[in-house]
């Protein structure tokens, strides 16, 4: 921790996302007591915090999560050794190291700009001042939620320390939750409640009173899953939670897309596009780095999952990992429309020309969702195909909303959960036919959370679910007995968590402990 609070430079704002809010110059050789002054000035400081969300390429938690759980394997090459690692749970010295320097930039520059915003000149008008706390509290209960999911007893603070105050000791995850409650609560109740509808396209990928409320109801069913609770560190209760996704769903304006499969760039010309009626949050990407590597304007996680080393179009190349789990293809009714949306089959696609190379833990299926497509490639759009693909990472989609609101719906309005996960059942099979009448017991939450598995596949919830369920059901479910390339034991010690990079623990002078089990 030491060592990212020093490096983070919260004053050399550079906007690596060039999309719209977010495409901002550089500001060169400012201080802080030059600096937030002005109002652009502070829209600048939360420019910095955003940009923390594109940073990321083979240990991004999305495709760390997915690895992580029963639906993918590591893949990669045969040499490739970290995928595998978090594969088979297997411990290196600084894994994760990435991934805990990244969300700790962010939370320091949030807390830089929380800490300077009543410097700000902001006239008789503070709507943005309060606009720029809400985004910023959000984005540091983003940041924590990813941190304290992944890590468990994580160090935690509100404001930026300084180096004799950077070794602090660890936080009871309770108390990082309350933070995140707060700061999410914060967000809801105080961003305006703008529809879908009438959001400027130049906000896309903005924090919204509906990504907060979304993610109230996400992070609501995680704590109080995983550790048992009945309400959300005491701050959200689940009245309060339902209130919020219900919120979302009748008054935000979002929907259903027609078809599922529309929803994916492998949808080609029926692909309704980035920021559809069903993105209720997502991170932006843009080719338009054009090759810088000092940039970190493309999604670099397409080209970690795209088949490996060779282009079988409509598919673009890349490096084949997290190969999919057959038990997922399988777990689909053929007549769901979204297996064939999610996952590439080389034999039901008839991939005739595939072959296998040096791909490790090949299983026949890889992923569609977010593998860049052979049209309009980054390289086509003049950039480097490692580091350029451009697709947003969607964090929340509607239907995820439906699904969260009839689970937290099912023992108190049976009705309205049904009718929640009618609408996602019903679009993935374009028909009524395929219902199944939800009870208000294990057997009904049960059915939901198959549908979660399907819904939400390679989209970075299922390791989380099944964590949420038990750490039981999650070994049950990620244990692999085959041959020895895909032998997987989930570590029931660890339970669930991940190991904290051992640097980190060194600069900490003995005052971080390791999780159990590593």
């Amino acid at each position: 921790m030491k060592k990212i609070f020093l490096a983070a430079i919260a004053i050399a704002f550079f906007a690596a996302c060039s999309k719209s809010f977010l495409e901002r110059s550089p500001i060169d050789e400012q201080t802080e007591e030059s600096f937030y002054k002005t109002p652009e000035q502070a829209l600048q400081a939360l420019v910095a915090v955003y940009n923390e969300l594109e940073i990321g390429d083979y240990d991004n938690i999305h495709l760390v999560s997915e690895i992580a759980s029963d639906d993918c394997f590591g893949g990669g090459g045969t040499s490739d050794l970290v995928w595998k690692q978090w594969d088979r749970f297997e411990a290196s010295s600084n894994m994760n190291l990435t991934l805990w320097q990244k969300y700790y930039t962010g939370i320091y520059r949030a807390n830089i700009l929380l800490s300077k915003i009543d410097n700000v000149s902001w006239g008789s008008d503070t709507t943005l001042k309060t606009q720029y706390i809400a985004e910023a509290r959000y984005l540091r209960a983003y940041f924590y939620f990813d941190l304290v999911r992944l890590f468990g007893n994580i160090p935690m603070t509100t404001t930026p320390l300084t180096p004799s105050e950077l070794n602090i000791p660890q936080s009871d995850p309770a108390t990082v939750y309350a933070q995140i409650a707060t700061d999410l609560k914060y967000a809801a109740d105080n961003l305006p409640a703008t529809p879908y509808a009438s959001i400027s396209s130049s906000d896309y990928g903005r924090v919204t009173k509906w990504a907060a409320e979304s993610l109230i109801g996400r992070v609501y069913l995680y704590y109080t899953g995983y550790y048992s609770q009945n309400d959300l560190a005491g701050v959200i209760t689940k009245a309060q939670a339902i209130n919020y996704l219900d919120n979302v769903i009748n008054t935000g304006g979002f929907g259903l897309v027609d078809n599922f499969a529309n929803l994916w760039q492998s949808a080609l010309t029926n692909f309704v596009g980035e920021d559809n009626k069903e993105t209720v949050w997502s991170i932006k990407f843009t080719y338009k780095g054009l090759g810088n590597w000092d940039q970190h304007n493309g999604n670099r996680m397409q080209v970690d999952i795209a088949i490996r080393n060779q282009i079988l179009d409509p598919y673009y190349k890349g490096w084949g990992a997290g190969t999919v789990n057959s038990s997922l293809w399988n777990a689909y009714d053929n007549n769901d429309t979204r297996r064939g949306a999610t996952i590439v089959s080389i034999e039901n696609e008839n991939l005739t020309a595939y072959s296998q190379g040096d791909q490790a833990q090949y299983t026949g299926y890889f992923w569609k969702k977010y593998t860049p497509m052979n049209s309009g490639n980054a390289v086509e759009m003049g950039g480097d195909f490692q580091i350029d693909n451009y697709y947003d990472d969607v964090v929340i989609r509607y239907s995820d909303v439906l699904l969260m609101a009839a689970e937290l719906n099912l023992d108190g309005n049976l009705s309205k959960a049904q009718d929640y996960y009618n609408q996602v059942r019903d679009r993935a099979f374009q028909s009524t036919s395929y219902r199944k009448t939800l009870t208000a017991d294990a057997a009904g939450k049960t059915l939901i959370m198959n549908e979660r598995r399907l819904e939400l596949a390679l989209e970075g919830q299922r390791y989380w679910d099944l964590l949420r369920q038990g750490v039981d059901v999650a070994k049950a479910a990620i244990d692999n007995a085959g041959t020895s390339d895909m032998t997987v034991s989930f570590p029931a010690a660890t339970k669930g968590l991940f190991k904290i990079p051992e640097q980190e623990i060194s600069l900490s002078n003995g005052v971080y402990q390791q999780n159990a089990g590593w």
